[in-house]
């Protein structure tokens, strides 16, 4: 078995059981370090945003094309809209479970550099370990804050879609359709502001990674 797929089924086989310590003790062992996952987690993370922008995008494309549905299908319009809102929600919901794991690895990760730092006997090689670890902390609090703002633009949008889908569920003739049209313009200021929130945490992410790296 090569190291790679002994990698991904350690990998799974540890996350199932939920014992994260245990997780990076075997995942270490066999050349997997903490910085290492930290590296993945955080281009997860990155790539659950993007994909989350694409399907808020699809959403509010949907949701345009239902209000200007003029004849026709329109439980089929509506259908494709509401499918993509429950698309956009289990976006969302990715992203806040993959800057989850981000958190976990780098408590980790920062804490096992600390304790490691204090075994340095020699006192310039210890202080510069200590001058990169406060850079790391500091860069990785900028890169989480961005990534938490732009997840927190999410939930306003998904209530204001789900509201819109309800209201059209209980009502879906032309006369709801019209009803909510105002609301429109809202929702895409909304989603444009989420969208632009979205690529300064992949902007930072893209840092991040690039300064764990060395690049």
């Amino acid at each position: 078995m090569n190291k790679g797929l002994s990698i991904v089924l350690l990998s799974t086989s540890l996350l199932l059981t939920g014992c994260q310590s245990a997780y990076y003790g075997a995942m270490e062992k066999v050349g997997y370090h903490k910085r290492d996952i930290m590296v993945d987690r955080v281009e997860d993370a990155k790539e659950s945003q993007q994909e989350a922008q694409e399907q808020f995008s699809s959403a509010l494309e949907e949701m345009q094309a239902l209000l200007n549905h003029d004849g026709g299908d329109l439980e089929g319009a509506y259908n494709k809209a509401k499918d993509e809102y429950e698309s956009a929600r289990d976006a969302a919901d990715d992203v806040t479970n993959r800057i989850d794991k981000v958190e976990d690895v780098a408590e980790a990760l920062f804490d096992e550099w600390q304790t490691e730092i204090s075994e340095i006997s020699k006192a310039s090689l210890r202080r510069s370990s200590e001058s990169k670890l406060k850079q790391t902390r500091r860069s990785y609090t900028q890169l989480l804050k961005s990534m938490r703002r732009a997840e927190s633009k999410m939930p306003p949008v998904l209530t204001a879609m789900k509201d819109n889908m309800l209201y059209l569920k209980h009502n879906l003739n032309a006369q709801a359709i019209g009803a909510i049209k105002g609301e429109f313009t809202s929702l895409q200021t909304d989603i444009s502001g989420l969208i632009k929130e979205m690529n300064k945490s992949i902007d930072e992410s893209t840092k991040f990674i690039a300064s764990l790296e060395g690049k």
